[in-house]
């Protein structure tokens, strides 16, 4: 491979970047951060020919160069900075057809910072239907630029694409935008202050010092003060005279035939899904359609991982000799393991079900519906998909809140977000419901099992709402509040967007989890299987005895069952469970679950496996695929009732759907505040929540 050259997807939000992505780098792709954010950065290849790769970096949607938020802020900073190891060579712009005057205007802009630029009109189809066409020839000509008709979706133009990319006669230098009207003067010293060559890029930064948090933006204001530079009044002097140039520009290039058809549908779909009553019951009736598959669907798929962990443990049993090692893979790895990975096919269903509403637009409407019921709680309509999404996982929900413009109602979100009951709850639900539900329990035509978790994630939302609203009475505000959302057309989902966000949560679930899981695991099982050697030989010589003793009346499978129990209380987790047991033991729970309230600190799916590699350890293999049964048929030894009743179940899945019990979640939350203040505060209000809640719950069932 002889050259690597740098592009850089730029486009409004729904403008279609994610489907260009998809279509040219497939599975060649990887998700980070970019430098010094917590912002998700999507970076991929795709080879343009025998010589030659293209990394394609896929920036946040923004609708112009003057960010309003953190999002947007990001796109800014890579574009403006020549200096930094994002820059690209060249800007892929992606245009939707359908609403191409609002999309170009930053186009305009971008060109103007002195990138080169490439449009990819998009969604032609979808403004055909709606009887608009577009000259691309004559489009191109109006605004000197390369014009390349695509449908991302499917996969039409790509090739057309690569050939532009590969040209570097294509790329677009035009500028559109003159500052014959600023003060030369002024323009000089902002160029010097700024260190930029390029004018208008010089300009723009300096308008945007304060946003940016620049060290110079105090020299800036002075600057400016000095020659009555009016920012707000220039800024709406270059929107007209660009949106005059993007007005000639689409005057002349469209062309439009009467087709009411699309437009009519819409508005009647519109009209039903964004209804304030009926819009709120389709939303509640779609989330009780997603519980009741991710129970329904499941079922298979979670017994071919169960018996492939099954048949794997069995297999290191019987092929490595007995000891230490054969204890560690079993008993600790594989244990572990198998107590989270068969939760993955319902942890995949709840992703899937969640791209494909946005992918369909249905998200945005839900939005908009919501809008006048947060309200009230100190968030808006743009905080309804953070917190949906928050289903999924809180991390990128976190970082999704950079779409709300007020800082007061961002905040609160985030506050809010770890209350909605993640995908990393979803494990310790279904084990915990399992035992509260029989398998074949049934509503009617509905699992029971579907209801009860669409009631714990319905407490997890009347939660967050309830905590918004006490942060809305504390957390001050200067801004106005406002809601501003595009609402973007109907798309049929596409399979192929569908199936790489599966594969991308999928492998970042199994892999970020997995790592964790694996050192809890092997610790715990370390922990769980030696103690004091005083108090563990005591147990081997009292069971040695009884066993001997031709009068204990108990079998030797019974035994050993009954030493594994003992020598487990007397081992070192045991120890460690009863000091903290005082603490946990009026919420019902024991020195068990306390181990394992605190290793699912750094995660809460770790709870699972905490509980399968605990109650595994000396146990029979066939047993791993089973700790329900094992958890259900312990019993309290000074009570003779059973150790996980009714409240103590109760208890703690309500001390799971509101302990914040996730360490990455709190980086991010530090991150995205730059304040450990706030981290702090999220962490010690949930976890007295959670442990309040939990003690009342107990007491109510009890």
């Amino acid at each position: 491979m002889k050259q690597e050259i740098t592009v850089a997807l730029v486009g409004n939000p729904n403008s279609g970047k994610t489907s260009l992505f998809n279509a040219l780098t497939g599975l060649n792709q990887k998700v980070s951060n970019f430098p010094g954010t917590t912002v998700d950065k999507k970076t991929g290849y795709t080879r343009l020919n025998a010589d030659t790769r293209a990394q394609i970096i896929d920036l946040p949607g923004t609708y112009s160069l003057y960010p309003k938020s953190a999002d947007e802020l990001v796109t800014y900073e890579i574009l403006r900075n020549k200096a930094e190891t994002d820059f690209p060579d060249l800007v892929l712009f992606i245009a939707d057809a359908s609403n191409l005057k609002r999309n170009l205007l930053l186009l305009t802009q971008v060109a103007d910072l002195g990138v080169p630029v490439i449009l990819a009109l998009n969604m032609t189809d979808i403004a055909e239907r709606r009887g608009v066409f577009y000259d691309v020839q004559l489009l191109s000509d109006a605004l000197q630029v390369p014009v390349v008709p695509i449908n991302a979706r499917q996969r039409k133009g790509i090739a057309e694409i690569k050939a532009h990319l590969l040209n570097e006669q294509n790329y677009s230098k035009h500028t559109y935008y003159s500052l014959s009207g600023v003060n030369e003067q002024l323009l000089n010293e902002v160029c010097e202050i700024t260190d930029k060559r390029n004018t208008y890029a010089a300009l723009q930064y300096a308008i945007n010092a304060s946003v940016l948090l620049n060290t110079k933006a105090r020299q800036i204001r002075t600057c400016f003060e000095k020659y009555a530079f009016d920012t707000r009044g220039f800024q709406e002097k270059e929107i007209l005279a660009r949106y005059h140039i993007i007005d000639e520009a689409v005057r002349k290039s469209r062309r439009e035939k009467a087709n009411s058809k699309l437009k009519s549908i819409t508005a009647q779909a519109d009209k039903i899904l964004t209804h304030r009553i009926w819009g709120i019951a389709i939303f509640l009736g779609l989330l009780f359609l997603v519980f009741q598959a991710i129970f329904s669907w499941s079922t298979y798929p979670m017994d071919w991982v169960e018996k492939g962990f099954l048949v794997s443990s069995q297999w290191v049993e019987d092929t490595l000799p007995a000891g230490v090692l054969n204890d560690l893979l079993v008993h600790g790895i594989l244990a572990g393991l198998s107590g989270v990975m068969v939760f993955l096919p319902q942890i995949i269903i709840l992703f899937a079900f969640i791209a494909i509403l946005e992918d369909v637009g249905y998200m945005a409407r839900v939005g908009f519906i919501m809008d006048r019921i947060m309200r009230p709680f100190g968030m808006n309509g743009k905080s309804v998909v953070p917190l949906i999404s928050g289903m999924a996982c809180a991390v990128p929900s976190i970082m999704a809140s950079r779409s709300i413009e007020n800082k007061k109602e961002r905040l609160i979100t985030i506050l809010v977000i770890p209350l909605m009951s993640c995908s990393a709850r979803l494990p310790v639900y279904t084990l915990l419901i399992a035992m509260l539900v029989p398998e074949e329990a049934e509503w009617g035509p509905f699992n029971l099992h579907g209801i009860v978790m669409m009631l714990m994630y319905l407490v997890g939302f009347g939660a967050a709402l309830f905590s918004a609203f006490l942060f809305k009475q504390f957390i001050k505000s200067e801004t106005k509040n406002y809601f501003m959302m595009e609402l973007p057309g109907y798309k049929l989902p596409l399979a192929g967007n569908i199936l790489i966000t599966l594969f991308d949560k999928g492998k970042a679930f199994v892999w970020g989890a997995g790592k964790i899981i694996v050192a809890v695991s092997v610790i715990l099982w370390a922990l769980a299987s030696f103690g004091p050697r005083d108090d563990m030989r005591a147990v081997e010589a009292k069971y040695l005895q009884m066993s001997m003793d031709a009068g204990s009346g108990k079998t030797a499978e019974e035994l050993a069952t009954m030493k594994d129990a003992e020598k487990l209380e007397v081992s070192y987790a045991g120890v460690f469970g009863k000091w903290i047991e005082p603490v946990i033991k009026p919420l019902g729970f024991d020195w068990k679950i306390g181990i394992a309230l605190i290793t699912s600190l750094a995660a809460r799916e770790v709870f699972v496996g905490t509980m399968s590699t605990i109650y595994s350890v000396g146990g029979d293999i066939e047993d791993l695929n089973n700790i329900r049964a094992k958890m259900g048929s312990e019993f309290d030894n000074q009570t003779g009732k059973p150790k996980y009743s009714l409240a103590t179940v109760w208890s703690l899945m309500i001390f799971y759907a509101f302990a914040l019990q996730c360490m990455s979640t709190i980086s991010v939350v530090q991150t995205e505040t730059r304040s450990w203040k706030w981290a702090s505060i999220q962490f010690v209000y949930m976890t007295a929540l959670a442990y309040l809640s939990s003690l009342a719950v107990f007491h109510l069932f009890s």
